[in-house]
């Protein structure tokens, strides 16, 4: 594999470029009209631009992507996440063109794409799952029948989706109707695919994720777990490996769970086996995810393993140069998401020009950044900037230069996810390793960052006033003319 085209733009365009050059491999970037200047354009070795700003008019299109591929002479596609990294008829046509697809064949994506079918797939295997409906339903009468059967609270989620979209918490019978018809219509809207399945509601979860490789001679490898707990909106904005909770023994059964999904669907490359773990560290099988993950730092972190490398060896057809008694957890690492979104307003997207972007360095953090200062930042695409990464010897001290990189990452111009990551790095129920995925809803509110803000600035004033009445007791002389 000699040649490699990134089919995604930002900070994992550049993420997946970097490790291609160390390996020897030129790239290729596409980008949009609106992405022109970004950084994965200027660091590719070639470049090309595939339409206008809308992902539909440019990073969707499928079609002239692979003409693209054909036109340089390039041997593998990487979609990077989101786009087209899970679309099972990007991947095979890629495959009829002799084009490599950097992930798993098309069956696997298709199957666990789909969370019923991926429950299905599974359900062979003896792998424990949340108490729920086995199938996909559009009918109120009949979902209302299997909710009072399953027992409320409940999660009504869609077939076909994820990032939170098409899913609703219904606490009681009577608001069951209104909600259901909800997740339907947005459901439909997001995925095109009004269905949606029925299951318990975990009332206090945590979200643990299990890294797995597999390569093309049925090895399967699990790279230990990720705590993914902090979420706003179902979506995650803070991630940490290893997790605060599990014992060696869960780990341990909770990785041959994932190896056993991975199996199921014939897996191929890097993947993520999601859990959800309750207060009684019972774990359930939630879904996989058939791609890279945004939070895969942390793994890489933690077991020196170049998780894209791997990908690219995988799909080399090498056979995987570690087994699973060669892997261990060494140190802890944390991962903030920083989005241009305003955490004094409901985590609304923030769009403007980086008037100031400043990345914090030195030993332990690690920025996987999409931007520079001068730059936009677009309303068409996902508003994450950058993903900032830390590791210590251990969690604490992990957290303490999290606290610090994230003062020293300078950003004016747009609102973003800093001054909740602070927030959240200093709540004692963080720090104690005592919280769920409902850490947000407990927590969080906008009024205690805006109290935080108003105590720096008043420090702020204090140490200036202080200076300022430094400086005049200085004796000035007058300089003779």
């Amino acid at each position: 594999m000699k040649k490699i085209l990134v089919a995604n733009r930002g900070e994992i365009a550049l993420r997946v470029m970097k490790t291609a050059k160390k390996m020897g491999i030129k790239t290729v970037a596409v980008y949009s009209v609106a992405d022109r200047q970004s950084p994965h354009v200027k660091f590719a070795d070639e470049a090309v631009c595939i339409g206008e700003a809308p992902s539909n008019q440019s990073y969707l299109l499928g079609d002239k992507i692979i003409e693209v591929c054909k036109e340089l002479g390039v041997d593998g596609i990487h979609p990077g996440y989101g786009f087209l990294s899970e679309n099972s008829k990007f991947a095979e046509l890629a495959e009829q063109n002799g084009i490599t697809f950097i992930g798993p064949k098309s069956h696997a994506i298709e199957v666990m794409g789909d969370k019923l079918a991926a429950k299905d797939t599974v359900k062979a295997y003896d792998i424990p799952m949340v108490p729920g409906l086995d199938h996909a339903i559009t009918d109120i009468d009949e979902a209302k029948k299997v909710a009072k059967e399953v027992g409320f609270p409940i999660l009504i989620k869609a077939s076909a989706g994820g990032g939170g979209k098409g899913m609703r918490v219904v606490e009681k019978e009577e608001d069951f109707e209104s909600q259901m018809q909800r997740a339907i219509s947005e459901a439909t809207s997001a995925f095109g695919d009004g269905s949606v399945f029925i299951e318990k509601f975990v009332a206090s979860p945590r979200h643990i994720e299990i890294q797995v490789l597999a390569d093309t001679h049925g090895n399967v490898v699990y790279l230990f777990e990720r705590e993914c707990s902090v979420q706003r909106r179902h979506q995650k904005v803070v991630e940490e490996a290893p997790s605060a909770v599990l014992t060696p023994e869960i780990r341990q059964a909770m990785g041959e769970a994932a190896v056993k999904v991975a199996k199921s669907c014939d897996y191929v490359g890097a993947g993520t086996v999601e859990f959800l773990l309750d207060e009684n560290k019972n774990f359930y099988f939630l879904e996989m995810n058939t791609r890279l993950q945004v939070e895969h730092p942390v793994t890489e972190l933690i077991t020196g393993i170049d998780l894209v490398e791997m990908q690219i060896r995988v799909a080399r057809g090498e056979v995987l140069p570690i087994k699973q008694e060669d892997l261990k957890i060494t140190g802890h690492a944390l991962e903030l998401r920083v989005y241009a979104e305003d955490p004094l307003n409901d985590f609304l997207p923030s769009v403007g020009n980086l008037e100031t972007y400043i990345l914090p360095t030195g030993e332990g953090i690690r920025v996987d950044n999409g931007f520079e200062q001068g730059m936009d930042v677009p309303i068409y695409y996902d508003p994450m900037l950058s993903k900032l990464i830390t590791y210590g010897k251990d969690r604490n001290e992990a957290i303490e230069l999290m606290l610090k990189a994230i003062q020293d990452y300078k950003i004016d111009g747009v609102s973003t996810t800093l001054p909740f990551g602070t927030f959240v790095f200093e709540h004692e129920a963080f720090v104690s390793g005592d919280f769920d995925t409902n850490f947000v809803k407990k927590y969080y509110s906008a009024d205690i960052i805006k109290e935080n803000q108003a105590k720096e600035a008043e420090v702020a004033a204090l140490v200036a006033l202080r200076q300022y009445l430094e400086d005049q007791k200085v004796l000035r002389v007058p300089t003779k003319l």
